[in-house]
């Protein structure tokens, strides 16, 4: 049985190096030029590409793909190690070719697409020559597609789509649109007539399709395989979250560390206050049980499947939003009036994590998926007491030592008396 908690030295200087790119290059982008990663402005495209070109000279690009499919084939597990980096950095995942939603879309045309939708949308979105978005839950139904009335009818060789979709993220800047029906996964263009994005939310936009046509074969795996493909794609967006979200709450950790020592109050440093250590010290268990969660359903990932590391990647999603809700929350008070405002992360991380319970389904279901599989490896006792009933067990001992007991006075004296002790404290 192998068991390290080691990183390979040439992947460490690999990270190495993005932590240093990202610091010098990707930072200083986002502070002059927000935005700009996913801009098409001819000027912007300018200083951006060549950062992009430098990730693919380092072979980094669209780390979670196949090498068949232009990626260097690293897995999950090295995907959240270069994650708990990128995460940190808003245009960072863009400028590595794995960014949401681009990176589920590109996921399911992968394992679902024929060669042709492959070489039509798999190529241009993997060069960031088009941009996704994901147009899954509705205004009545939030994500229980059981509630989902969008719906594609043939006509000849059209489908006909109508329904409305709430909170697809990016769809108003998005070149296409994966939209989930009723009876099947469609790649919608956005310029399709009926196609209409309604003025709010302004990020996560409300769309409501009016008899979109869209040719036969923008059905995108089975026919009634929606919500086959829906899993598949939301369980590497779960995760990919998670590994994204343990790099914030590094960042409020380090923003809280740095803080408790660069200021005083009642007389010392405030890290010597026992309340703010205590905030530190939790802070610091929190984020690293759900960093070794992470990383180890990706490691479950990279040996199994994204179906088969259903539940860990369920935990690692409520427990995400949880940690970065508290974590976030507690660097806020450490770092006091100056938290509340827009000059530093922190009140956009404590503000963003209830999104981050919701996004890709809420917290409460994800808790019931865990609970539900974790209770399949269980059975109800038998009789009226459960397993671990202490008087059942001592029987069941006794018997095992029956013949010792009968031979020797002496060691069933002392059984006698440790029985009777057992008793009076029951």
């Amino acid at each position: 049985m192998a068991w390290e908690f080691s990183t390979e030295p040439e992947f460490q200087e690999q990270l190495d190096w993005v932590e240093e790119f990202c610091r010098t290059e990707i930072e200083p982008l986002d502070l002059v030029f927000p935005g700009a990663a996913r801009s098409r402005d001819p000027k912007l495209k300018a200083i951006v590409d060549p950062l992009k070109q430098q990730v693919r000279d380092r072979g980094m690009w669209a780390l979670f793909l196949d090498k068949e499919l232009g990626g260097p084939g690293y897995g999950q597990l090295k995907l959240a190690l270069l994650n708990e980096i990128l995460g940190k950095y808003g245009s960072a995942p863009i400028i590595f070719g794995t960014a949401a939603p681009d990176t589920g879309n590109m996921e399911l045309l992968a394992a679902y697409g024929t060669e042709e939708q492959k070489e039509r949308w798999l190529k241009p979105l993997m060069n960031q020559e088009i941009w996704s978005a994901y147009s899954m839950t509705e205004p009545q139904g939030g994500s229980d597609p059981n509630l989902f009335v969008t719906h594609a009818e043939r006509d000849g060789e059209e489908w006909v789509i109508n329904g409305e979709k709430w909170f697809t993220s990016a769809g108003s800047v998005a070149d296409i649109l994966f939209v989930m029906c009723t009876n099947g996964m469609f790649i919608v263009p956005r310029e399709t007539p009926g196609v209409e994005i309604m003025p709010y939310p302004r990020r996560h936009n409300h769309i409501r399709y009016a008899n979109v046509r869209v040719p036969l074969d923008h059905l995108l795996g089975p026919e009634d395989g929606a919500k086959v493909l829906a899993q598949r794609r939301l369980g590497g967006g779960r995760i990919h979250h998670a590994m994204r979200t343990v790099a914030q709450c590094r960042r409020a950790f380090d923003m809280m560390c740095e803080r408790a020592l660069s200021r005083q109050s009642h007389g010392k440093v405030i890290g010597e206050h026992q309340m703010v250590q205590e905030m530190i010290a939790d802070s610091y268990s929190e984020i690293t049980m759900l960093r070794l969660l992470v990383l180890w359903t990706a490691w479950t990932i990279d040996n199994s499947s994204t179906q088969a590391s259903r539940t860990q990647i369920a935990a690692c999603k409520y427990t995400c939003a949880k940690v970065l809700r508290d974590v976030s929350y507690r660097a806020l008070h450490i770092m006091g009036s100056l938290g509340t405002t827009n000059l530093t992360p922190l009140q956009a991380m404590f503000a963003g994590s209830p999104r981050m319970g919701i996004a890709d389904g809420v917290d409460e279901v994800h808790k019931s998926t865990v609970a539900r599989n974790v209770l399949k490896g269980y059975r109800p006792h038998d009789g009226l007491w459960p397993t671990e009933y202490l008087p059942a067990k001592r029987e069941e001992a006794r018997r095992k030592y029956a013949d010792l007991l009968r031979e020797d006075a002496e060691l069933a004296a002392y059984a006698e008396r440790a029985e009777r002790y057992a008793n009076s404290r029951s």
